[in-house]
This record gives C-alpha cells, sequence and structure tokens, in this order.
C-alpha cells in the first residue's frame, strides 16, 4: 500500500519521500482515510508503530485544503505528556508544514511564558502543549480554542497517569462544539481512565487496536542478565558498550543521582555519554536532546523521563541498568530501538532490588524473559525463590462430629458386714427380754 491509497495530498507524499518514508505503517493505514472521513479516532497501538504520522497527516491536509472555522483560534491542538513527546511532535509537524504558510507554536512548561504570549498573537494553525503550560494559557486567557477544529491526545494514558485529569477537562471545556473531531490515541485501551475519558471526548468514536500494550516486539530482542551488586552492574555494562555492534546507546536508571553518577564513571573509562535528568532547565533538556539526536554522544543515561518521545533510528541498543518499578514502563523503554523496521537489542540488569520488578515485567508480557550470562562474569545470585504459604487449618471445612467424652462412673465402696442386733437380755442374763404384747383389755 502506498500513500496515495489513502488519499494524502501530492504535497505531504513529496515531504514524506523527502524523509525516505514511502509506504505507511499499519496504524497510519487504518488512522488516515479514518480521520480524513472526519470521524472521532479511539486508538492504541504499540510504541514505535508510527502513530505520530497517522495523526499529523490528516491535520495537515485539512488544515491545507479546508477552510478555517475561526481566523485567530489555532485550528489544531495537540496535547502530549511530557516535553520531550511534544518536541518529538513538534519536530515532525515542522518537517511536513516547511514551503508552507502553515504555522506552528509549541507550548511547553519550563519556557518563557511571555515570549509563547507572543507566539500565540501570530495566530498559528497548530499548537503542540504540555497540559499544565496549555492549561496556564487556557486561565490567563492568552490562548482561545472555541474555533477550535481537531483536538489530540498522543498518549493520553500517560496524561492521566501523570495526574492531568482537570487540565484535560478544561481543554474539553474550552473547545466543546459539535464541529471538533477528536483524535485520541493511547499506548492501552484497558486503563479504566482513559476509557472514562473517551466517553466524555469522543463523538461516535471509530475504535482501532493493532496490537496489545503487552504485545512482544518482534524487531527487539530482549535479554536479562542476572547481577550480584552495583558493582557487577557497572561490569556487565562495560562489557556490553565495548561490543562492536553496539550503535547508539539509551541506558535507564532508576533515579536522578544515578544518571550524573554513572555518566562520570562511563566518561572517566573514556566512553562519551551524557546524562539526562527531569530536574535539567528544558534549554538544557533541549540541548542535551538534539545533542544526542545529532551523534555528538553515543551514550544517553536517563530515567524515565525519556521513555517516551525519543524516536532516533540510530538506537541499536537499549539498556536496563535498573529494571522500571511499573511494568509497563518496561515496553516503552525498550522501544526507543527497534524503531520503523529496524533491529534492535534491549539487556536488562536484574540484581536482587529489582526481582520484585522482574516478576512484575514477567507477569505482564505473559512470557518467558530469556536468562543469558557473561563468562568470566557470572552471577552468584540466582534470584528469589518465592515463598511457600503457611498452611491454615479452615474451621469451616473440619468435620465437627460430636464426640462424647466417656463417662466415669465411680465404683460403690463395697459396705461392711454388720452384726445381727441381739435382743436385750433379762437381769439373770439367760434369757432375751421381750416386750409384751398389749391386750385388748390394757
Amino acid at each position: 500500500m502506498q500513500f496515495t491509497d489513502l488519499g494524502i495530498d501530492t504535497r505531504l507524499e513529496t515531504q514524506l519521500a523527502h524523509q525516505g518514508i514511502t509506504q505507511p505503517t499499519d496504524i497510519q493505514a487504518h488512522a488516515v482515510p479514518t480521520a480524513l472521513a472526519g470521524h472521532d479516532i479511539f486508538a492504541q497501538s504499540k510504541t514505535g508503530s508510527g502513530k505520530t504520522l497517522a495523526f499529523l497527516l490528516p491535520a495537515v491536509q485539512r488544515v491545507m485544503k479546508q477552510k478555517a472555522l475561526s481566523k485567530r483560534d489555532p485550528r489544531v491542538l495537540i496535547v502530549a505528556p511530557t516535553r520531550e513527546l511534544a518536541t518529538q511532535v513538534f519536530t515532525q509537524l515542522r518537517l511536513l508544514i516547511a514551503g508552507t504558510a502553515i504555522k506552528a507554536v509549541k507550548i511547553l512548561g519550563g519556557e518563557n511564558f511571555n515570549d509563547q504570549i507572543k507566539a500565540l498573537r501570530n495566530d498559528p494553525q497548530f499548537v503542540v502543549a504540555t497540559p499544565g503550560r496549555l492549561a496556564d494559557h487556557i486561565t490567563k486567557r492568552s490562548l482561545q480554542l472555541s474555533g477550535l477544529e481537531l483536538l489530540i491526545f498522543d498518549e493520553a494514558d500517560r496524561i492521566l497517569d501523570l495526574g492531568f485529569t482537570e487540565q484535560l477537562k478544561m481543554i474539553n471545556e474550552q473547545a466543546n462544539h459539535r464541529l471538533r473531531q477528536t483524535l485520541l490515541f493511547s499506548a492501552t485501551l484497558d486503563h479504566a481512565q482513559v476509557d472514562a475519558l473517551s466517553r466524555n471526548l469522543l463523538k461516535k468514536p471509530k475504535q482501532i487496536t493493532l496490537s496489545a500494550a503487552n504485545e512482544q516486539h518482534s524487531d527487539i530482542k530482549q535479554t536479562l542478565y542476572l547481577a550480584d551488586h552495583l558493582d557487577h552492574k557497572e561490569a556487565l555494562l562495560e562489557h556490553f558498550l565495548n561490543q562492536d555492534d553496539v550503535g547508539q546507546c539509551i541506558i535507564f536508571t532508576a533515579t536522578r543521582s544515578d544518571t550524573s553518577r554513572l555518566s562520570e564513571a562511563l566518561n572517566a573509562k573514556g566512553f562519551k555519554s551524557v546524562a539526562l535528568a527531569g530536574d535539567l532547565t528544558q534549554n538544557k533538556r533541549l540541548d542535551i536532546m538534539d545533542s544526542f539526536s545529532r551523534e555528538n554522544f553515543k551514550i544517553l543515561i536517563t530515567t524515565d523521563v525519556a521513555s517516551r518521545g525519543l524516536d532516533l533510528l540510530s538506537v541499536t541498543h537499549v539498556i536496563n541498568f535498573d529494571l522500571p518499578k511499573h511494568a509497563e514502563e518496561y515496553v516503552h523503554r525498550i522501544g526507543r530501538t527497534g524503531r520503523a523496521g529496524f533491529k534492535g537489542n534491549a539487556l536488562s540488569l536484574v540484581g536482587p532490588k529489582d526481582w520484585a520488578s522482574y516478576l512484575a515485567i514477567k507477569s505482564f508480557l505473559n512470557d518467558e524473559l530469556v536468562f543469558a550470562s557473561v563468562e568470566g562474569l557470572k552471577a552468584k545470585f540466582k534470584g528469589i525463590k518465592e515463598k511457600k504459604p503457611e498452611a491454615t487449618w479452615d474451621k469451616s471445612k473440619e468435620k465437627t462430629a460430636a464426640v462424647k467424652k466417656p463417662v466415669f462412673k465411680r465404683k460403690a465402696k463395697p459396705k461392711k458386714p454388720t452384726a445381727p442386733i441381739k435382743a436385750p437380755m433379762n437381769i439373770d442374763g439367760d434369757t432375751p427380754m421381750r416386750r409384751k404384747k398389749k391386750t385388748e383389755q390394757e
């Protein structure tokens, strides 16, 4: 199938061809014609499936070909959960609208608020935003949504997990009119809050489900390695990074402090690494992401802040130095490699502190994960055996047959033989005395 078969404008096809994109992915093949037909969409697709273009292509074509409802209000609003993901969407959008009169603005937290107001006054057709800063502009009345035509939520499950439910309600109320079309994309549809949100936002939506959230990614080889302690993990990491097949690599750690510590340790050993943490300023984070995308660094060390939003074809390996607490994040982490048909490798180090996370991931994926070992770096740790539940006595199932206690009767003591009562003797002592019977006369 070609993009022409989806009804895409030839100008957009040309832009895609310049990027080396000639055939649509499954999610694009299903979502693009449905969106062009004007239907609301409730779509689920795994990470790395090309869903960004699945909503950008119909959005750009709408702005190109249809008359605007309002001259001043933005026509398309795209809401993404994190700054990194919003930046990725905005970058892809800029490539599609290059050489056209279409204007786009990015509204993110951590950037200058007044500069954003000035940009919004230029009447952009597209606004790409994170929910928190977007809500601030709505409250300050620097952004009006009454003329909004297309509302798009990217990774709605993540937006809700980050606690932006009230902001989404505000956005919906500000653009609540019958002509609005809404596209909702989520990594999983099996999410109570996402389901409730879809009922409030969407009107007779077309549901698109291509793969389950826990479905194994066929383009990613997953391997786990047991580790005894922190030093053992660092030795394994150094071994992997020295392999010839490693291109760019993303390493995930548990905490912000670990990113800096590990980056300094690797740089001291001659590796070119950079740390990305959530406490950095927005400009610093963008600089790091840009430098990594330009391959100025071979290794990016980060927390889950970058588990969504990085779309880099040169990433050959993802290494989980620490396993994530939530099993769903494992899927998003390893999804940073093996994108757009390329093959990728996901290596995970499992120590005693990671064992509970490993069991959760194994259960979530519903599959046996492959363990391997490195010669000379084999672990003594073999996993934690599950404790057998203690046997409990269920009294309700106990047969309570009445058992009569034996009654012990005391034996009666034998009576002592008594001597016969002798009649009293007379005075002489020879003849027993007898009472005289009373006569009738007496």
